[in-house]
């Protein structure tokens, strides 16, 4: 379907400046108290926005960017989609839920070759998360496959187990990998033979996104594929052997390792095998994806390449067909704003480092990489440092700053959109001085690059797509623990408008969240919004 375009609104003035749309990824509005990273960090630039007549608070998670439950947080892949999609659309977690619940999942041809290369003596692998923070992945919808596996009377079958402490607490590994060792030494009855066979922290092991470090995935295929790396007699007893020789240890960051008997790795990948990757979500399935897919490969050296079946849970890159084979059909979510805007001839640029780059372009324009029309568009990717973030929590804020500067300087493009990673990525680690660092970080530049809306007479927006920096650490049993996943806090919705060109009011929507926001910036461009779309938060007054 072709998206048309968008008239204008009636009673409507132009303006000359742009409209300059700012996240702060992972940065809600959280308890205002000193577990709160926003409220603790000196930001006088904030502090006066949320005094702002159009500032408002966004629902950020559950059921309102399209995930199963209130209960579950949000994240920048669900919260860029519906920024940019204008309505709710199912996520991967809830999808996939509804596939295995209804069986459907089993029926598809991708299932159905699994079982094949099972049947023919392969060996069936999972790679993937093991978490339950239901970002990218969780165990209950492993569990579900392995007991199906075994149902099918799968006789071989290993786990790659990627470790979170990211989106779930920072050394909470044994948490879900005990209990899976204790699931599969059950299944391995009646002649089957069910292990985990290799593992690691996704921040060093497999779950690279961007490009930002192909290391991180030839570490993984080493492990995985090649069975090379630090052997031990049990995926636990890894992590109890990194704990116990580095107290600072924490799972995301933990390196790779090999399960091994007397006779070598146990769960090598081969000739005939089937590959299922279980993680739901795009971003960090990507690479991998690719390693296993390509003919034509040149990020790493494979070493070797098995012949395998190779499916991801989802496919990854609707665009670039990633990959080839896939268990659940994902989200189709078609007439994104940049689509209606590109229809219209509205100009727009999409800025970010390599960490939240994908999130302005691909998330933002529905899970569809690269431009819509480039004669409309620019998108500017700038290169993220590979140093821990809690070591450099300023990240490249300062330089997409710059660049964002002067295209609003140059007058070239109508709708400005950035993200400024910090928020999320030094809250994830969790150290307490770096997430007041990147927060201030942030409050800096949006004085810059407010200070250059002013002046060219635009319209500046300024929200998050989660929580994350806003609950720093929490309270157990007395002590304090570190919180570095996200929040379910709403985040900051704020109309600064400089151009004086006309008068917008508050529209009054009722439980307002983040697929309102794509109504509202046609608003303030003068575009009536597209009657899909769920409702703009504020309205042109007479």
């Amino acid at each position: 379907m072709t998206t048309k375009t968008l008239p204008p609104l009636s009673g409507y003035k132009d303006f000359d400046g742009p409209l300059v749309t700012l996240i702060m990824d992972g940065m809600g509005i959280g308890p205002r108290d000193e577990s709160d990273g926003v409220f603790v960090a000196y930001t006088p630039v904030l502090d006066e926005l949320f005094q702002e007549p159009l500032m408002m608070k966004l629902k950020a998670h559950g059921t309102a960017v399209g995930l199963p439950s209130d209960g579950d947080m949000g994240n920048s892949e669900v919260g860029h989609n519906a920024l940019g999609a204008g309505r709710v659309f199912s996520q991967g977690a809830r999808l996939v839920n509804e596939a295995l619940a209804s069986g459907v999942i089993y029926s598809g041809e991708a299932w159905q070759e699994v079982t094949k290369r099972a049947q023919a003596g392969g060996t069936v692998h999972f790679i993937g998360l093991v978490s339950d923070g239901n970002v990218h992945s969780h165990t209950g919808q492993l569990y579900a496959l392995l007991d199906r596996c075994a149902a099918d009377g799968f006789a071989r079958v290993r786990l790659h187990a990627l470790l979170d402490g990211r989106d779930v607490d920072q050394k909470s590994a044994l948490r879900y990998i005990e209990p899976l060792e204790e699931k599969f030494a059950a299944l391995s009855a009646d002649g089957r033979d069910y292990r985990i066979a290799s593992g690691g922290g996704r921040m060093v092991t497999t779950m690279d996104r961007y490009g930002a470090d192909w290391q991180v995935v030839e570490n993984g295929w080493q492990a995985h594929v090649l069975g090379c790396g630090r052997t031990f007699a049990a995926a636990s007893d890894a992590v109890r052997t990194y704990y116990g020789e580095d107290p600072e240890m924490t799972d995301q960051y933990m390196a790779a390792f090999v399960v091994a008997d007397e006779q070598g790795p146990v769960g090598t990948i081969e000739d005939g095998d089937a590959v299922v990757f279980f993680n739901f979500r795009g971003d960090r399935a990507i690479e991998i994806s690719r390693a296993f897919d390509e003919d034509d490969f040149h990020e790493f050296d494979r070493i070797r390449r098995p012949q395998v079946y190779y499916a991801g849970m989802m496919q990854y890159d609707g665009d670039a067909l990633i990959p080839k084979n896939y268990l659940v059909e994902p989200p189709v979510i078609d007439n994104t704003l940049g689509q209606y805007l590109c229809a219209t001839k509205i100009t727009s640029y999409a800025i970010s480092e390599t960490q939240k780059f994908g999130h302005v372009t691909y998330f933002w324009n529905g899970n569809r990489s690269g431009y819509i029309d480039k004669d409309l568009e620019t998108y500017e990717e700038i290169t993220s440092d590979k140093v821990a973030f809690d070591l450099k929590p300023w990240m490249k804020a300062g330089e997409i700053t710059d660049k964002v500067v002067n295209v609003i300087e140059g007058g070239s493009h109508k709708f400005i959109r950035l993200n400024y990673p910090n928020g999320d990525m030094v809250g994830h680690t969790g150290v307490v001085p770096a997430i007041r660092i990147a927060v201030e970080t942030v409050d800096l530049c949006l004085k810059r690059v407010l200070r250059a809306v002013e002046k060219a007479g635009g319209i500046a927006v300024i929200t998050a797509d989660h929580g994350n920096a806003d609950c720093m650490w929490t309270k157990k049993n007395g002590r304090l623990t570190p919180m570095v996943a996200h929040t379910l806090n709403p985040v900051p919705f704020i109309i600064k408008d400089y151009s004086g060109a006309n008068r917008f009011t508050p529209a009054g929507v009722e439980k307002p969240g983040l697929s309102n926001v794509a109504a509202t910036l046609c608003v303030l461009l003068g575009l009536e919004p597209p009657r899909e779309y769920d409702a703009p938060l504020v309205r042109l007054a007479p």
